[in-house]
Parts: C-alpha cells; sequence; structure tokens
C-alpha cells in the first residue's frame, strides 16, 4: 500500500488549482498536455508558464521568454496582483509550417500574493531570454530572531 504524503496533496490540489485555471482563463492551448500541435486559429492569449518560489526575504518569480524584447513587456504590481504581459514574434506572413509547435501572439500572467510586499523595491532582471522578478517581503512578515534573556 502506497502511503500518501504532504507532497501528494499539494500536487493534486496544484493540479486541479491549474485545471480550474486553464477553464476560468479560457486559455486557448496547453502546450505541455497536447504536444505542441495546434488546430485552431491562436486568437487567445497563453497563459505564461512560471517558476515561483519563496525564500526568507522575497519571492522570485522566473519566466522563459525567448526572442522577445525586454521592452515588449509590461510588467505591473497592484494591490497584491502580479501581472505580466506581452506579445511573443508573430510567425512568418503565408508561411506553410510542416511542424508548428511555437507560440506566436499575446500571453499574460496574473499572480496574487497573500503576503505584504515591498513593491516599491521589485526588481526584474532579463538575461538569454530568462526572466526574472525578485519580490521583497515586507519587513513585518520577515522572520525576527528573538533573544531569550536570562535573569
Amino acid at each position: 500500500m502506497r502511503v500518501r504524503t504532504y507532497n501528494d496533496l499539494v500536487r493534486n490540489a496544484t493540479g486541479m488549482n491549474n485545471l480550474v485555471n486553464r477553464y476560468f482563463d479560457n486559455v486557448a492551448h496547453d502546450y505541455g498536455r497536447n504536444g505542441g500541435s495546434f488546430e485552431q486559429p491562436r486568437t487567445q492569449e497563453l497563459m505564461l508558464p512560471l517558476d515561483v518560489w519563496a525564500t526568507a526575504e522575497a519571492f522570485q518569480v522566473n519566466a522563459y521568454l525567448p526572442g522577445i524584447n525586454p521592452e515588449d513587456v509590461e510588467i505591473t504590481f497592484e494591490g497584491d496582483l502580479l501581472s505580466i504581459q506581452g506579445k511573443l514574434p508573430a510567425a512568418p506572413e503565408g508561411a506553410e509550417f510542416i511542424k508548428n509547435e511555437l507560440y506566436h501572439g499575446s500571453f499574460a500572467r496574473k499572480l496574487s500574493f497573500n503576503v505584504p510586499v515591498d513593491a516599491e523595491r521589485i526588481e526584474a532582471h532579463f538575461h538569454n531570454g530568462l526572466l526574472t522578478l525578485t519580490i521583497p517581503k515586507a519587513e513585518a512578515v520577515k522572520p525576527k530572531q528573538i533573544r531569550i534573556q536570562t535573569s
């Protein structure tokens, strides 16, 4: 008998969350699940895949944006919502594809934070098609060392 772990529960919850997000965000195509093939017109925007993790000091967000000029990516933070949007280069006009697996067109991603962050100190770096955002946590939520006093 297989013992279920906390990671199994989180993985299942994340899978269900992604499924619901795809349904309500009306994403045109899930490239990871469909092997990249495309059978319908590309009229809707791609939900930009992200890696997000937290350290004691900040949140880190990574996104692959190959072939994009960093000036063509719009990043905003309002309230507790981070938004990333832009457009991947268009396919050549009149091209007759043998394989059409790359996404061309608009992309967007919104990510909300349930922990206060210092929006004034958010940093964005772009190197070799990798967008890295560092989103510092607010001082109020950072771990603090409490010293024990002896008498």
